[in-house]
């Protein structure tokens, strides 16, 4: 399936409290694409959500949509009666900037805005990124704005000029932003405000530059690959394949998994009344769930959703990569205190690491210290390694770090994986899409086992994905089961094709 990122601008009613998150203490930001953790977390952590239903057929709204999205022709910018927005992505490894149409609403209550991701001439998205994310301006605040100009000027050349004035801007800071301390928040935020209104002619205020809680990021994705579908849409009596729910008669919404660099998102669609909960429980539940309107009309409920929503702030692709070189930096050098050891303090003697390809060295260093790795493509210690990385809970009703989560049907869910999850799967084992337990499991396998050599010829005769470089050869690293979980090895025993879609 192709990548798909479409955002929802139309005004809505918002409900929800933010959990306070405890951020890691801040790390240097790794190369983009470490994605051995990825691979992990997608097995572990949907296998951790229980039994998904045996495969369902791709219902006629889900082509219908992919189709569109993929037919969709050059923008017609004479067209006076289109309106336009603009936002900014400002993720841990890079911002992205997109450019968004829609026509008047049709002033139908029942119906959302018809929005769409705007096209050039060639029919190709509008859509521009730059690298390093915005954090990478906590010590130099005063160039933020420099840095975002090649994104806003990008968006100047495309929108006509004469709806800058009245074409709204959000920029919307996540992960990598958040694990900055407040103050360089603020400072970065100040002179985006203060000077971007100075050169673009864009409708902009204070309140449309932020720091979006994990929530809100959750949320958002969550929004976006529903509006995506059509799932938003209210049933059309003539189409009797449209998924929906029994009771209500609007159609079912689909649940998403999205890791970035920094922070990992969980969100989906949960019943308005929920079973009786322990006290601990039902606190914990009402921090988690978000109940927004999304109609135009606060007047008229059609689209008022309750999702629970939670994010993982460190389980991103780039500081889980990180959280483990600690892991494995600290355990090696306090074992060489311990026994009189030098494992990995020269080339000659460097710690094997069973979660790199075999043969391939690197080099972990943290202020003065220093650790040389030699990879060995372990899967099954590469897995016992990483496991308590996850520091799941023994609970029933709780995720990673012990955190509740909301109750799923799993006989009649659908969930996407998006971002690194989509990397992962197909960027390097080239089997995106409908995702399929044992499957990934062998392609993962398959591939810790190869050599670094191998890999690299390969790389170089063009066999991997072309968006795929050698640093997400080099850190794709293998996931495991846990081995001392009789509730995983029940549930690999009974393991069926999850309903789940790496987008």
């Amino acid at each position: 399936m192709a990548r798909i990122s479409f955002s929802y601008l139309c005004p809505a009613s918002w409900y929800f409290t933010v959990p306070t998150v405890s951020p890691f203490p801040r790390q240097r930001v790794a190369l983009l694409g470490l994605f051995f953790i990825s691979c992990l977390l997608l097995l572990m952590l949907i296998m951790d959500f229980g039994h998904w239903g045996a495969s369902v057929p791709r219902d006629r709204q889900y082509e219908r949509y992919l189709a569109r999205v993929g037919e969709l022709e050059a923008t017609d910018t004479e067209d006076p009666n289109l309106n336009y927005g603009l936002v900014v992505d400002c993720g841990s490894s890079g911002s992205r900037i997109f450019v968004y149409f829609w026509p008047r609403h049709n002033g139908n209550p029942h119906d959302l805005l018809d929005i769409k991701q705007m096209r050039d001439r060639n029919s190709q998205p509008v859509v521009k990124k730059i690298k390093p994310g915005i954090s990478a301006m906590a010590d130099t605040p005063e160039h933020a704005s420099d840095y975002l100009r090649p994104l806003l000027s990008f968006a100047a050349a495309h929108v006509p000029v004469k709806k800058h004035k009245e074409t709204p801007l959000y920029i919307l800071c996540t992960a990598g932003m958040r694990l900055l301390p407040e103050r360089k928040q603020l400072a970065i935020l100040a002179d985006l405000v203060k000077d971007l209104p100075l050169e673009f002619d864009f409708l902009f205020s204070q309140s449309q530059a932020e720091v979006i809680s994990g929530k809100q990021e959750g949320v958002y994705a969550w929004i976006g690959i529903n509006f995506v579908l059509g799932r938003f849409d209210h049933e059309d009596e003539s189409d009797a394949e449209a998924p929906q729910e029994l009771a209500t008669g609007r159609r079912r919404t689909v649940g998403i998994l999205d890791m970035g660099g920094a922070s990992l998102q969980i969100a989906y669609e949960v019943p308005t009344s929920t079973s009786v909960l322990p006290p601990k429980q039902e606190e914990a539940a009402k921090i988690l769930l978000a109940e927004f309107n999304l109609g135009c009309d606060v007047q008229h409920t059609e689209h008022v959703y309750r999702v629970y929503v939670t994010t993982f702030l460190g389980f991103g692709g780039n500081f889980a990569r990180q959280r483990y070189e600690d892991l494995v930096l600290n355990e090696t050098l306090n074992k060489n205190r311990l026994l009189g050891q030098k494992t990995g303090l020269s080339p000659d003697n460097p710690f094997l690491d069973p979660c790199l390809p075999v043969g391939l060295t690197d080099v972990v260093e943290r202020n003065s210290q220093v650790l040389h790795v030699r990879g060995k493509g372990d899967w099954a210690t590469c897995g016992a390694m990483l496991s308590p990385l996850l520091a799941r809970s023994n609970a029933s009703q709780a995720s990673l770090n012990g955190i509740y989560q909301s109750p799923i049907d799993f006989n009649n869910s659908e969930f996407y994986g998006f971002s690194e999850f989509f990397y992962c799967t197909e960027d390097v084992l080239r089997i995106g899409g409908r995702y399929h337990g044992p499957t990934f499991a062998k392609a993962a396998q398959d591939y810790c086992g190869m050599a670094w050599s191998v890999l690299t010829q390969r790389f170089k005769n063009g066999l991997f994905s072309s968006h795929a470089d050698e640093h997400r050869l080099k850190y794709f690293s293998m996931l495991s089961e846990d081995k001392d979980s009789k509730k995983i090895k029940e549930r690999k025993r009974k393991e069926k094709e999850y309903n789940v879609t790496i987008a």
